[in-house]
């Protein structure tokens, strides 16, 4: 994939998709120890950055195949992107979904005019309907990273950290398909020479981290966890990301639940943003490997703010009871 597709991307999801900003924070750079910026993927119109790839994507379909319509499955965030794209072109969307996915991000995607459909224990069930429907019914599948065009899309976040922040050193962001990390590392490493991209997945379930170990796309068991959002597989006949991320990322973390709630309460008593648990493990890392990231400038992807009040509430408690 080329870094000229992430330019196109941009131009294409102007106007259409919000150009956040990106937010220094004197509080939490003095907790952590470095120079710490925020990028504030949660001011999207659907409070999640998945908007951008499913935007970009959603505007290349032919007329055909917006009559057939456009099916994917969503741990929630991609769902309620191809959702609300999908109300603004008048195209028929169906969400496919794992009963680990939140009721909340179902509430929202069906609010937007989806027909949602619920099925089985994991990820990896939800994509085998979603397939399936691309064949028995004729609608375009949209995977929620593994398309040239997603990943563009999430691309343009890193355009953008650059332009805003050209002498970044080091971006932090959520690792689960590799869209998001995939198209941030070749967007900024394009365009610096010193950055370094660190994906963070949650230490159960962690796909792209268990599959980079095998030398392949590997299934894993998937668990609850703040980080929802990043969970389930990254596909085993995987074409783009699984490579990609492996050329643009230079190192990978896990972390634990305590320290992911604990980078959200951290979030919020320095910001007061309250972000789903994706957006919190550039955080968790930096505090649970103890990262000396000292006369850094540290990006942070604020992925999302989609959590329901529940979980954010215990996230809190768990959080602060961690100790620094």
């Amino acid at each position: 994939m080329e870094t000229q597709a992430i330019f196109a991307a941009k131009k294409a999801i102007n106007g259409l998709v919000s150009r956040t900003p990106l937010l220094h924070s004197p509080l939490l750079s003095q907790q952590y120890q470095c120079e710490i910026w925020l990028k504030l993927e949660t001011l999207q119109p659907i409070g999640a950055f998945k908007l951008r790839g499913a935007t970009h994507a959603m505007n290349k379909l032919s007329e055909e195949q917006k009559r057939h319509g456009v099916v994917t499955c969503s741990t929630g965030n991609h769902g309620r992107a191809v959702a609300y794209a999908g109300q603004r072109l008048g195209v028929r969307t169906v969400i496919c979904m794992s009963n680990l996915v939140p009721q909340n991000k179902v509430d929202a995607i069906k609010a937007l005019g989806a027909e949602v459909r619920i099925v089985g224990q994991a990820q990896d069930d939800a994509e085998r309907e979603a397939l399936r429907l691309t064949e028995e019914a004729s609608m375009t599948y949209l995977s929620p990273f593994e398309h040239p065009d997603i990943i563009a899309g999430q691309g343009t976040i890193g355009l953008e950290i650059i332009e805003d922040l050209p002498d970044v050193d080091v971006i932090f962001a959520g690792l689960s398909g590799g869209g998001l990390i995939g198209g941030i590392g070749l967007a900024a490493k394009s365009n610096s020479s010193k950055v370094n991209v660190y994906g963070v997945s949650m230490d159960k379930g962690a796909a792209m981290v268990e599959s980079i170990k095998a030398g392949k796309p590997v299934q894993v068991e998937e668990h609850e966890s703040f980080a929802d959002s990043l969970g389930g597989g990254i596909g085993l006949d995987n074409r783009y990301t699984f490579k990609l991320v492996q050329e643009v990322m230079d190192k990978a973390f896990l972390v634990s639940e305590h320290n992911i709630a604990k980078g959200m309460a951290d979030i919020f008593d320095a910001e007061k943003f309250a972000v789903e648990g994706a957006a919190a493990v550039g955080l968790a890392a930096i505090h649970q490997h103890q990262l000396d990231l000292r006369g850094k400038k540290v990006v942070l992807v604020l992925s999302g703010k989609n959590v329901s009040s529940d979980t954010f509430e215990t996230a809190l408690k768990i959080g602060r009871q961690v100790k620094e």
